[in-house]
């Protein structure tokens, strides 16, 4: 999302992430806030594009971290032992404020993971396909 500046320029401010899921999106947004000051962020680069080259493996492309014993591995397709033992490891480098330059990062790790999680439990996604749910109007009278 373009940010204009007092000074005219134009800073990209990212707002969440977005995961591949079926044929769509998952967008998890991140914290925002309307108003007020907002505090300077370091200027960053893109991530990689999903699928590419620097991405790594399928579920858009993200790998588990080099720790663990799926070091490396793509984040598709792990197992829910390996999905929840990552999982726990991005939460608590999260609720560090230590580690604060790298939430970022463990952000979006956390999303293709737990988006992994949703797809392995069968959904959790939007079908739209479905047909409406049911309300009062539906029933026979």
């Amino acid at each position: 999302m373009g940010v204009r500046r007092a000074d005219g320029s134009v800073e990209q401010v990212r707002v969440g992430t977005a995961v591949r899921a079926g044929d769509g999106f998952r967008l998890t947004l991140g914290e925002l806030s309307i108003g007020g000051t907002a505090e300077a962020a370091p200027v960053r680069r893109a991530a990689p594009a999903a699928g590419s080259e620097a991405g790594g493996g399928g579920a858009g492309g993200m790998v588990f971290p080099p720790y663990g014993r799926s070091k490396g591995q793509p984040v598709a397709g792990a197992s829910a032992q390996d999905l929840e033992f990552y999982a726990s490891g991005c939460r608590r480098s999260l609720a560090d404020p230590a580690k604060s330059r790298w939430h970022d990062k463990e952000r979006v790790l956390l999303a293709a993971i737990e988006a992994e999680m949703a797809r392995q439990r069968g959904g959790g996604g939007f079908d739209d396909d479905a047909p409406p749910p049911r309300s009062d109007d539906d029933m026979p009278f």
